[in-house]
């Protein structure tokens, strides 16, 4: 069985009336929850083909989650923002049998949630052995590449995060990330069930992350103290919003925690988290490692720093910089060969004589400028953000003199006030990194494939929508 089960059975033998999940219109006990998902694992037992699951957070998301581990059926999570081609690719590469939608009043219900399992007619896959999980990323082209993973590999870097943050530390966990996101799967969900911790499964609308996944965080603060959550798991942008609410509404909560990772976070803003009585720790991770790899905890907590590596892995560097991964913190690709027992992250870090591991940006994403300086545009950017007239920003300056940046304002700030704002950033950079031009656009869109899950982004994608750095309203 797996660790995430055994913590729920034992859960539900000696605490039975004691709330695991809940939601805006009511909540399940270890018990309840342990019995709607043997209910549904019995359906769903029998076939090995992957399930895609394309559901709205929620019960149904959790108790399809677990009841897939327990038919050991593989799960293909299908994270909302993605396009119907992406949904239609994703589905075919990993030969899912089944599709799980949500359902209407002749379907199944499930944790008062109704859902709809119908056949795909997709041809199987050969999957890695073990494959318990197949999370696709969005990646650098449109169609996303589908990363295997086995349950003991999601579940040690849960059981790490419990092992790491104590299991005192145990609350009501809300998602503000959406549940097909592996972040949000393995950190909040599992790691709170083996903690021994509550979710609150919030659909996105509830949580305040309103259509077109633009977020209302006036909302999610509202929710937040509703709810009493003590913590949340948040890329950047999210942090951002989440300061300017906090700001502006200052209410009484109870969070103890706010986890943020998915980009490279400027220490600015981390001071300007903290200022705002945030709670806020940074950590590093990638799909191929389960999420997360690095995570500072909220009493031992350093600005620029994404912490130390998790207890289950061993993180080392190359000669180049290039951070290292092993043992084996994922199975392979879908249609690729089995994993190599270290991980070539991509990702370009350092370490601290303390054993803090520090990110410096992707290695494929260096620039080099006219002056030959090299130049991580991530740095630069997250200086940008930490300015809070900015919501989104990428920087470009490949072969150029000086670099250009592509800014998405805030709701309401103009052209004097971003230009105002570079300028701060600029006085914290050297003069090679300095923003010498750049452009006001509309928000990156998910849709069109301007940006990833964790809201990296895609530079070619938005190159391309936008050739010349020239600075326009």
């Amino acid at each position: 069985m797996s660790a995430v089960l055994d913590a729920l059975s034992r859960r539900a033998q000696a605490t039975p009336l004691d709330p695991v999940v809940s939601w805006g219109g009511g909540s399940l006990t270890a018990a309840q929850l342990l019995a709607e998902v043997e209910r549904l694992s019995g359906i769903l037992a029998g076939d090995p083909s992957p399930v895609g699951v394309l559901l709205d957070n929620g019960p149904g998301w959790v108790v399809v989650d677990l009841a897939l581990i327990a038919a050991r059926r593989p799960s293909v999570p299908i994270p909302p923002f993605f396009t119907a081609a992406q949904r239609e690719h994703a589905l075919a590469d990993a030969g899912a049998g089944l599709l799980i939608t949500p359902g209407g009043p002749e379907d199944t219900v499930f944790a008062d949630v109704g859902l709809r399992l119908s056949p795909t007619g997709l041809s199987p896959r050969l999957l890695h052995p073990g494959t318990a999980k197949i999370t696709y990323t969005s990646g650098s082209t449109g169609a996303p590449k589908g990363v295997c993973l086995s349950q003991d590999q999601m579940e040690a870097v849960a059981g790490s995060l419990v092992a790491v943050l104590g299991q005192d530390r145990a609350g009501l966990h809300m998602p503000v990330l959406s549940l097909a996101v592996l972040l949000e799967n393995v950190a909040g969900l599992y790691a709170s069930l083996l903690a021994g911790g509550r979710y609150h499964a919030a659909s996105l609308a509830e949580a305040g992350m309103g259509e077109a996944f633009r977020p209302d965080f006036p909302r999610l603060m509202s929710r937040v103290a509703q709810t009493g959550a003590t913590t949340l798991i948040l890329v950047p942008e999210l942090l951002r919003g989440l300061i300017a609410a906090q700001g502006a509404m200052r209410l009484d909560h109870r969070l103890e925690m706010i986890a943020v990772g998915g980009a490279r976070v400027s220490p600015a803003l981390l001071e300007a988290a903290a200022a705002a009585g945030l709670p806020v720790v940074e950590g590093y991770g990638l799909s191929e490692c389960a999420s997360v790899v690095a995570l500072n905890t909220p009493d031992d907590a350093r600005p620029g720093v994404v912490g130390r590596p998790l207890p289950h892995l061993t993180v080392a560097l190359a000669d180049d910089g290039e951070i290292l991964v092993s043992p084996h913190p994922f199975l392979g690709y879908v249609g690729g060969d089995q994993a190599a027992e270290v991980l070539r992250t991509g990702d370009l870090g350092a370490f601290y004589a303390d054993g803090r591991l520090r990110i410096e940006g992707r290695k494929a994403n260096t620039l080099i400028t006219a002056f030959g300086r090299n130049v991580a545009p991530e740095w630069v950017e997250s200086e940008l953000l930490a300015e809070p007239q900015i919501l989104q920003a990428m920087v470009m300056g490949e072969a150029q003199a000086s670099l250009s940046a592509l800014i998405v304002p805030m709701p309401g700030v103009d052209a004097g006030q971003v230009e105002a704002a570079v300028a701060r950033a600029n006085m914290r950079l050297p003069d090679y990194a300095h923003v010498g031009d750049w452009r006001l656009v509309p928000p990156f869109d998910p849709a069109a494939g301007q940006v990833t899950a964790n809201g990296r982004p895609r530079r070619a994608v938005l190159r391309s929508a936008y050739p010349s750095p020239s600075r326009a309203a």
